[in-house]
């Protein structure tokens, strides 16, 4: 298909056929599914599926990431229909990727909630379906991360954020986006000493030893210098990535429930995802895009870049090995 097609073509997400290359259809119309993938929930032959959790009831700040995924996909319609600038791979073109909708959740069981999205990541990866989750506040990252850990493993977490997460939590029952790394951390999910988180910006008094590249770090030493250290802390692990928008500066990314200032530009958040080329990522996603915050819809274009790139980091490993 080429550029000129796209005047005859609409609603790809339903009507699509194939389920690799990219999409030539108009940005303003149409079914907005993450870059106009197919939507099924039939994951035979798939190699990574998208998947949405409209979740914000463990925030502590501002709520509404539950409109996250929603405007995440709509802004993935934005991006080109070319191949991905940066990357020697092209996901869309040379994967099998799909978008398998929402979490379906009864809103009303809060306390339901972490068992259903394990379940439902987990019957995902059972097909031996890789899977990219968009939130979502960042409690959605534990449930995801657990379904990931009973197919792989502990695994490293690489972790892209303004706060650590690891306030003390020792309650089971607790649904909480600020402490959920600290239940993964004593739950043994993660391999503390080959996990690193980047971005952060806040005080916290224990990450209870994860390795750490504050954002002044990142601004002092450049996306060059972060991607090296974390490359020399992952090694060859089996990965889970994390990124939460508000990683970046509210600059480049105000429609978030606890933005920081002094956190990275989506300059160097790009250059240091792209630099990461060749880490085993097995599973990932974006979190904390609060639409409503944002007149512009700048953050939920950011989330849809990011989850873009996150896809390569996938697919580049995926196809070269390293």
């Amino acid at each position: 298909m080429a550029l000129e097609d796209a005047a005859n073509v609409i609603d790809e997400a339903f009507t699509r056929k194939d389920l690799q290359g990219n999409a030539y259809e108009a940005t303003y119309a149409g079914a907005t599914s993450f870059l106009r993938r197919k939507y099924t929930k039939d994951l035979v032959g798939v190699d990574i599926a998208v998947t949405g959790i409209p979740f914000d009831c463990a925030v502590t700040n501002r709520p509404g990431t539950r409109f996250g995924p929603r405007a995440v996909r709509e802004a993935s319609t934005l991006q080109s229909p070319d191949a991905p600038y940066g990357w020697d791979v092209d996901p869309m073109s040379e994967f099998n990727v799909v978008d398998y909708g929402d979490l379906a959740f009864d809103h009303a069981k809060i306390w339901a909630f972490p068992k259903a999205l394990q379940n439902h990541i987990a019957g995902i990866l059972a097909t031996d379906t890789a899977c990219l989750s968009i939130g979502g506040d960042h409690y959605v990252s534990y449930p995801i991360l657990k379904a990931h850990v009973e197919k792989y493993g502990p695994l490293s977490l690489l972790h892209f954020d303004a706060h650590s997460d690891t306030w003390v939590d020792d309650d089971p029952d607790r649904i909480d986006h600020g402490t959920m790394f600290y239940k993964a951390v004593k739950e043994g999910l993660v391999d503390v000493e080959r996990s690193v988180q980047v971005g952060i910006r806040s005080t916290n008094a224990d990450n209870l030893g994860v390795p750490t590249i504050d954002a002044p770090e990142v601004h002092r030493i450049g996306p060059e210098a972060v991607v090296e250290k974390i490359k020399s802390i992952l090694g060859d692990n089996q990965t889970y990535l994390t990124f939460d928008i508000d990683c970046l500066d509210p600059a480049f990314a105000p429609g978030t429930g606890t933005p920081v200032w002094g956190g990275l530009s989506s300059g160097q958040a790009a250059a240091i995802l792209r630099g990461l080329a060749g880490i085993n990522v097995v599973g990932m996603d974006v979190v904390e895009v609060s639409p409503q915050y944002d007149t512009s819809g700048a953050t939920a274009i950011a989330g849809a870049h990011v989850a873009v790139e996150l896809l390569c980091l996938w697919a580049h490993h995926k196809k070269f090995g390293v």
